[in-house]
């Protein structure tokens, strides 16, 4: 199955199942139970949101062998997590918001997680269970604010800097799919996913261990070899096969006057 988030003019966020060119809204929610209604709308009528409003965003550094081995890193011996604020979500063709032209902001096109039950201390042989589905996204990274200050929380933060989207969907192999990333229509990333160094079980055991993970939690599983610079109005656009494309432009943002 293919879900998505959408709504229609002012109206409510809806579920829906994305069939072809055809959304089939949902009524309730997919990660607690719905049934299917008969409203049927043209993909293009309905506006996209991020497919899920998750609770926490973990993200994962320095996953990819390709990665690793061209910043001739030694292989960690644990993964890296960090965490983004729900508030840098947005949805497929909404805006990234550039805080200061002046700041080397990069993509990094990644696979996302979607963790479909609660779980905690889960076992590498049980994670898979509790994977809902898989959604592409882009851990949007201000390098002048992790050079300043020495931390990741508030260059990772920034409003806009998680792109994710379009749909989730259960039907691939989340350890053996193609992800490509392009800026302005040129290749940029292009991995298999089984060239993650922690595999997604084993990224799921290790986080569960310390922190319990819900229903919508989003893993974000590292970025392969190829990550570089935004400017203004650059498109970037993330492709995983299965699941479509996350395409935002980057803006500059706009002085509020006190």
């Amino acid at each position: 199955m293919r879900y998505i988030r959408f709504q229609i003019g002012n109206g409510p966020a809806s579920y829906g199942v994305l069939r072809g060119d055809q959304v089939r809204r949902l009524d309730g929610d997919i990660f607690h139970g719905y049934r299917e209604t008969f409203e049927e709308y043209e993909l293009q009528s309905v506006h996209l949101l991020a497919p899920v409003n998750p609770g926490k965003i973990i993200g994962i550094g320095a996953n990819y062998k390709s990665f690793l081995d061209a910043k001739k890193r030694e292989y960690p011996k644990r993964p890296r997590i960090f965490l983004k604020p729900a508030s840098s979500i947005i949805g497929d063709r909404d805006a990234i918001i550039c805080p200061d032209k002046s700041h080397e902001i990069h993509f990094e096109g990644e696979l996302g997680v979607i963790i479909g039950k609660t779980c905690s201390q889960i076992s590498e042989e049980n994670a898979m269970s509790n994977v809902f589905g898989y959604t592409c996204v882009n851990d949007v990274t201000d390098r002048t604010m992790l050079e300043e200050d020495g931390i990741w929380d508030r260059g990772k933060g920034v409003n806009t800097f998680f792109p994710i989207g379009p749909c989730i969907t259960d039907e691939i192999d989340g350890m053996n799919v193609e992800l490509e990333t392009r800026v302005n229509g040129e290749v940029r990333q292009h991995r298999n996913t089984s060239d993650m160094y922690f595999s997604i079980s084993q990224l799921i055991a290790y986080i569960s261990n310390y922190m319990t993970l819900n229903p919508g939690d989003v893993i974000a599983t590292g970025t392969p070899v190829g990550t570089g610079c935004l400017n203004i109005l650059d498109t970037v656009e993330v492709e995983i096969k299965g699941i479509g494309i996350l395409r935002n432009q980057m803006i500059e943002r706009i002085a509020h006057e006190d």
